[in-house]
């Protein structure tokens, strides 16, 4: 009894082991064919077919017919007309008229009458008298005595000077030129006044040697003008006077 049932139990232990070992092997060949056919797959040599074909050939080209010129146009010469000869025509001759000579006549003798003295009355012109208008004679024109003026006042003169200078100097503007060049210099102005102050004239009396310095010095005088009135000595008079003007860079 114990023999059956080992038996048994060897049997069933080798059915399931025969189970076991018949899965592996299905799962084996289901895991190592569809490998196996991709490699058959790749090493498969791929053919490449290709087909020539033959050239056609190519189709005749046309012959191109020349191009027959052009026969310019001649001008169709029409021939000049003749001119007809004009003849002359004969001019019709002068007629002359044959005019009968006057018969003469007879002239009958004409009584001359006696010549008639006429009287001549003579007649003395008369001579009209103009009456001469007497022309008084000029009268001497005046004698204009020289006024003597007076001398002009030193002091008060370089007193007024010296105002002007202040006034100019008001305005003084160094040029931007002359500033880069390094010039510098003194202007002498001649001033033509009135005696209210009124710049009359004013010129370059003695030059900086530089032709922007003496340009802004009388710039100077035209934005200064008019100046203050002079002393009294110098007024109901026209006077110059000379201001200098100093150009010195720092």
């Amino acid at each position: 009894m114990d023999l059956a049932i080992h038996k048994s139990n060897i049997s069933d232990s080798t059915l399931i082991w025969a189970v076991v070992c018949s899965i592996l092997l299905h799962a084996l060949l289901a895991i190592t064919l569809p490998n196996f056919k991709l490699d058959l797959a790749k090493e498969k040599p791929i053919e490449l077919v290709i087909e020539l074909e033959q050239p056609k050939e190519p189709e005749p080209v046309a012959a191109i017919e020349p191009v027959q010129p052009v026969e310019p146009v001649k001008p169709e010469v029409i021939p000049p007309k003749p001119i007809k000869k004009i003849q002359p025509k004969e001019l019709p001759k002068p007629v002359v008229d044959t005019a009968e000579e006057p018969t003469p006549v007879a002239e009958e003798p004409v009584a001359v009458p006696s010549e008639v003295v006429p009287n001549i009355i003579s007649v003395a012109p008369k001579t009209d008298t103009v009456p001469i208008a007497t022309v008084p004679p000029p009268n001497p024109e005046p004698v204009i005595q020289p006024v003597e003026s007076t001398p002009i006042d030193d002091n008060a003169l370089g007193e007024y000077g010296n105002l002007l200078g202040r006034a100019i100097a008001k305005h003084k503007s160094y040029p931007r030129i002359a500033q880069q060049r390094g010039h510098q210099g003194d202007v002498l102005l001649d001033l033509k006044l009135d005696g209210n102050g009124n710049v009359l004239s004013a010129k370059i009396k003695e030059g900086s040697g530089y032709e922007s310095l003496d340009k802004q010095a009388l710039e100077m005088v035209r934005k200064a003008s008019p100046f203050p009135a002079p002393p009294a000595s110098l007024r109901n008079r026209t006077f110059n006077i000379t201001v200098p003007v100093s150009f010195k860079l720092a």
